[in-house]
């Protein structure tokens, strides 16, 4: 059963859905759900708050909840790459292409970034374009940055 929660967070409205497997997304203010689903809170909902309100405050930087997102195996395989992302650091859309095993694949990489169910558990923000600069991101350059920004800073807390 597939059920999506709304709730509001310093980074906006944010919609959680939750499926049998895990949470399968996250959509910003804004955003519609593609398909029907219930609106019903669980309890994977509460705990994945509980997580990004840790994140959002800088005292969690990992996160332990199951993720179900839906995707083609290029795409799981970026997205699992940008899982290993540390946090408080970035890499390029090259680092991941070369990562994934496919070093000319910069673009695909760029697309499957922008096809991240799973913003901030899966840590697409952490991408940027070879010259350092901030490419798009779903929740807008200004969150991107924001996020960035609250990683370097509270890197400290933990080491």
């Amino acid at each position: 059963m597939k059920s999506i929660y709304y709730y509001q967070t310093v980074m906006g409205k944010l919609g959680i859905i939750v499926e049998d497997l895990g949470i399968s997304g996250i959509l910003f203010e804004g955003a519609e759900p593609k398909n029907e689903i219930i609106l019903n809170e669980t309890e994977l909902h509460k705990q994945t708050l509980v997580q990004l309100n840790e994140y959002f405050e800088g005292k969690r930087k990992d996160f332990t909840l199951p993720l179900a997102p839906a995707g083609t195996v290029f795409q799981r395989a970026v997205w699992s790459e940008l899982q290993k992302i540390p946090y408080g650091e970035t890499r390029t859309y090259r680092q991941i292409a070369q990562a994934v095993g496919s070093p000319n694949a910069c673009r695909a990489v760029g697309s499957a970034n922008h096809n991240n169910p799973i913003p901030f558990l899966i840590p697409c923000h952490r991408v940027i374009g070879s010259g350092g600069g901030m490419t798009g991101y779903a929740g807008g350059i200004e969150m991107k940055q924001r996020l960035l920004s609250l990683e370097r800073q509270n890197q400290k807390n933990f080491h």
